[in-house]
This record gives C-alpha cells, structure tokens and sequence, in this order.
C-alpha cells in the first residue's frame, strides 16, 4: 500500500509538473545556449531575398545579423511565409521575429512586439484602366492579398463581405494574380510593386492609393517580456548611433524615416 501511495503521489507531482507553462526564454537562455533563431521572409525584396547562394539577405536579414552581433549569439536564420510566422513564433521553432511584420492590436493579442524598427507602404495597385482611387471603390471587386498580412486585415475590417478579397501564400503569387487576370486589383508593398510593374510596362499597372503606412516590430512570445526589453533597448541604441539607417540607406538607398515610438 505505501509502494502505491508512493506510485501515485509521484504520477500527480510529474502531471502537476507538465502542467505548468514553459518558462519564459531570456536573454541570458540565448546567451547560455550561444545561438537565437530568427524568421524571416525571403520573398519581400529589399526587406527579405535570396542572393546568389540562396542565402537569406535583405534589409530584416541585416538587422538580425546586427542583433545577434549585440547579443554575441550566433544567428540562425529560419525562412517564414507571412501566414506561418505567428505558428513559427508560438510553437518554439523560432525565438523571435524579424520580418517585416506589422504592429497591430489584433496581433498583439497573440505576441509581443518591440519598438517599430522598419516602416512600409502598403499600397493598392490595379490595371491603369481600373477607376480606383479610395478604399470604398474596392467594393465589388476581387482583391488580392498575401494571407494573414495587415492589408488582409484592414480590408477585412473596413469592408467586410463587399470586398472579395483572394488569399494567396506569398507575395509573388499574390502579383501575378493580378497581372494573370485573376483579380481586379492587389494591397501589397508599395516599393516592391513599383520595382515589379515598372519591370512590367505591358501589365498595364499603377499605384491607385496608399491603404497604410506600416510601421513593423520585431516580434516575440507573449511571455519573452525580459528578452522584449533587451530588444527595446537594441532598436532604440542602433537607431540613435546610426547603425539601423545605414542599413536602410544600404537596401533603400536614403535614411531610415522618422518610426513611430510607444
């Protein structure tokens, strides 16, 4: 009988145990274990490529580069898709985010974002003949986004079932969609799809209106609250010592705009 007490009391410790939320990763965790895995895009050029060697590169390649250098980790870049970064995120594959990804209230339900380090343009671009030219005149038509973005959400929001908004996985399917014919217009990044149509002359497109101007946090786990302070202090410093403009003015070629603070 003292055997099965025994048995028992060790079953209810262990299960009381795994019950337990895992303990929030800080930054001494990432200095302790010498490496940080970081996701980013690779379909977003300048902000996420693949260079010749089929490498993640771009302007969030760079900043996480530059965090890992000020944390004195090794980087290990993980390639994301727009709808699995928060999964990534959650599910530990990942220990944070850099890649272009908007601050909002909804997502900050689900994560935690750092001072905005990037800001983007997200812009509706549709074929020159298209009279379109606010947001109201969306209504009716087939609109493309890259699923789970911020473009998905706000015209979601603003316009509910009157917009027949296409899902796509990534932002190069989301571009051809419109030049294919597949939609009437698309909400995507405005410096993106201005290099892209202007590469493209037959495809007949143009900017219509800007939706938003985006600014974009590095993301991590509603629990990582010690490595979201140390994150906080990294943008802040590298933006007051020039090193984060320097490389905006590498990818874009003029310093990095005024970024909102909260």
């Amino acid at each position: 009988m003292r055997i099965l007490k025994s048995l028992l009391a060790t079953i209810l410790l262990l299960g009381l145990a795994s019950a337990r939320p895992a303990a929030a990763q800080s930054v001494d965790d990432i200095i302790s274990r010498g490496t940080i895995n970081i996701g980013v895009l690779v379909d977003l050029p300048p902000y996420g490529v693949l260079n010749a060697q089929q490498e993640p590169d771009g302007y969030d390649v760079d900043v996480a580069k530059l965090l890992g250098k000020y944390l004195g980790v090794k980087v290990n870049l993980v390639q994301l898709t727009s709808p699995n970064r928060i999964p990534y995120l959650v599910t530990n594959k990942i220990d944070l985010i850099v890649a272009t990804f908007g601050i909002t209230p909804e997502r900050a339900k689900q994560v935690l974002f750092s001072l905005p380090y990037s800001a983007i343009e997200n812009v509706v671009f549709a074929g020159k003949d298209k009279k379109i030219a606010t947001i109201e005149d969306l209504k009716g038509l087939r609109v493309g986004v890259p699923r789970g973005t911020v473009q998905d959400v706000i015209l979601t929001q603003s316009l509910g079932s009157a917009v027949k908004i296409a899902r796509f996985d990534d932002d190069p399917s989301t571009y051809q969609a419109l030049i294919t014919g597949q939609v009437d217009a698309i909400a995507e990044t405005g410096l993106t799809g201005d290099d892209i149509f202007g590469k493209n002359p037959g495809a007949n497109v143009e900017r219509k209106f800007t939706l938003l101007q985006q600014p974009n946090g590095i993301t991590m786990r509603k629990d990582q609250f010690n490595l979201l302070r140390w994150v906080n202090t990294f943008v802040y410093f590298v933006k007051n010592n020039g090193e984060l403009s320097a490389i905006h003015e590498k990818w874009f070629h003029k310093p990095l705009p005024n970024l909102p603070v909260f």
